[in-house]
């Protein structure tokens, strides 16, 4: 979420397939469509297992090849029964990089649309690599290595070391250009600040040139009770062992938080406590900061919950683990898959912890990416994929609705990693902040992820508040448009649900800004019809940002 912080890099990104889909009744609806009721865990497996196991006559209705098979990853079921099943893909048993797709079905089963991440058919000239995995691993090493003490720009710290390489894998890479046999190598490492690393390398099975690299850690700058740094006096809901409470959350999956004692690796130790009393706001106390990641992940959990019936970060019940007191003066916080959990660092002099409730929000928000559209983290697709995070972190300050941190438009304005008092990004304006871009150009997909979102996060105030100036909880804002035209928000509780639903059902691992807007007006269409308010709104905000 910081400016420094950039969260992993993925590949460039195609559009999403044009697919007409008939979504959206004539008629405009004056509030959202309720939202069904959250679907428990099991519930949702069988529904992830009744995919599997249709997943051969789905490749058959699609005219799939029959070395092409797929693999169900997620399922939305709407209330009229309509389901939007994703799915990855392998192409003679190697998976295929950018294959995945979403299948849209109706309450019959019968396919009505497809959403593809690649275009292109998925037919490699060769199986046969010309390179052995061993001399793919020592390029995809030697790749990562040439980078050490080398920062692409200053929101990604410098490698300094390159710690472990995988064994390769045979893949077909499909995300760009024309799908080939290729490669994929883990290589892990540490940088400048601190901040693990862990690069997917993808390198050419002939010619061993790399295709892309991904950075797996993405990173933001930035019933007890509490008392955090941030989050002040709140509840936590804590486990009682008999003799001692511990910061774990058995009606939230299961989540709870640890300390690393300024350590860079370990599981850390589980606080534990005796009277159920937790920190007393100073930076002192350790536990103070320790509140802060266990509320925000209540918080997070809560709101996807009670927002979208989302049954936490992967939909499957589970809680994420949290880690405070990262590193020594680690001026960072970063979300990993590979743990699924939150680690948050000290700042400088281990005295500015990065636990501010909306880093929580945006980075537990990158799992839910993962889980859901996993849109590549470069290009225009990566600006989304952070903006996603921006967007949703946001409306986790906003429904905790804390009176020491009220919801803002404004990404990490209490931790003041600027120095000067200000925040990291701007929603209403992006480029305040100096570096964010306010509107859609072709240069876009060249800036760092943290400022190409700016576009998107333009795009959803637009959307939610509108144009011009107001003030909303005491923060002014003045928003502009690219087109000069007044822009009406729906409301952020719409725009929410607007994204949320483009996301899980229509975005792909491709998806660029266009397909951005695409996928939007579907899910405004699905949610309020396509003639209504909502919809003509969502078209005039991406318009407001020059997105066409």
């Amino acid at each position: 979420m910081k400016r420094k912080l950039a969260a992993g890099a993925v590949l460039s990104a195609s559009a999403l397939l044009a697919c007409a889909i008939q979504a959206g009744a004539g008629t405009a609806l004056a509030a959202p469509v309720p939202a069904p009721a959250p679907v428990p865990a099991q519930e949702h497996a069988a529904l992830l297992a009744q995919a599997g196991s249709e997943a051969p006559a789905t490749a058959g209705a699609l005219g799939l090849s029959a070395t092409e098979k797929l693999v169900a990853k997620d399922v939305v079921s709407d209330s009229d029964g309509n389901r939007h099943v994703r799915y990855e893909r392998t192409y003679n048993g190697l998976p295929v990089l950018g294959g995945d797709l979403i299948v849209h079905q109706d309450s019959r089963g019968a396919v009505k649309s497809v959403d593809k991440a690649a275009k292109a058919e998925i037919a490699p000239a060769s199986l046969t690599p010309k390179l052995s995995a061993d001399q793919a691993s020592a390029k995809a090493t030697g790749a990562v290595r040439a980078t050490v003490g080398i920062a692409k720009d200053a929101d990604e710290p410098a490698l300094t070391s390159v710690d472990r390489t995988g064994a390769a894998r045979l893949v077909v890479w499909a995300a760009s250009g024309t799908p080939r046999l290729a490669y994929e190598t883990l290589v892990e490492g540490m940088r400048a600040d601190g901040t693990p690393s862990s690069q997917r390398v993808v390198t050419d099975a002939t010619s061993g040139e790399v295709l892309s690299t991904r950075e797996g850690v993405q990173t933001a700058n930035a019933a007890g009770t509490g008392k955090g740094v941030f989050v002040g006096s709140v509840p936590l809901t804590t486990t009682f062992t008999g003799s001692t409470y511990q910061l774990k959350d058995a009606t939230r999956g299961g989540q709870y938080t640890v300390g690393l004692a300024n350590k860079t690796s370990g599981n850390g130790t589980l606080y534990t406590d005796a009277d159920n009393v937790w920190g007393d706001g100073t930076v002192s106390n350790g536990q103070s900061a320790a509140v802060d990641a266990q509320f925000g992940a209540a918080a997070t959990w809560d709101f996807y919950k009670n927002t979208f019936s989302r049954n936490g970060i992967r939909n499957d019940g589970v809680g994420a683990s949290s880690r405070v007191h990262y590193g020594r003066n680690y001026v960072n916080a970063f979300w990993s898959d590979a743990c699924f959990c939150m680690t948050y660092g000290d700042g400088a002099s281990n005295t500015h912890p990065l636990t501010e409730l909306d880093v929580s929000g945006h980075e537990m928000s990158h799992g839910v990416t993962a889980n859901t559209a996993g849109l590549n983290y470069s290009g225009e697709s990566g600006g989304l994929n952070e903006a996603t995070s921006d967007i949703f972190g946001t409306a986790v300050e906003f429904y905790a609705n804390l009176s020491s941190d009220k919801g803002d438009y404004l990404i990490g304005e209490l931790i003041n990693l600027n120095g000067n008092g200000t925040p990291l990004r701007y929603m209403d304006k992006p480029s305040k902040d100096g570096n964010s871009a306010d509107s859609w150009s072709s240069t876009v997909g060249n800036l760092n992820v943290h400022y190409s979102s700016g576009v998107a996060n333009h795009f959803f105030y637009l959307l939610s508040e509108g144009s011009g100036a107001k003030t909303i909880n005491g923060v002014a804002y003045d928003s502009p448009t690219s087109n000069g035209a007044t822009v009406t928000g729906i409301g952020r509780d719409k725009a929410l649900q607007v994204w949320y639903r483009a996301l899980t059902v229509y975005m792909t691992s491709t998806t660029d800004y266009r397909g951005a807007r695409v996928a939007t007006l579907k899910a405004a269409g699905d949610l309020y019809g396509s003639t209504s308010a909502e919809y003509q709104a969502v078209a005039s905000a991406w318009s407001g940002v020059n997105v066409n």
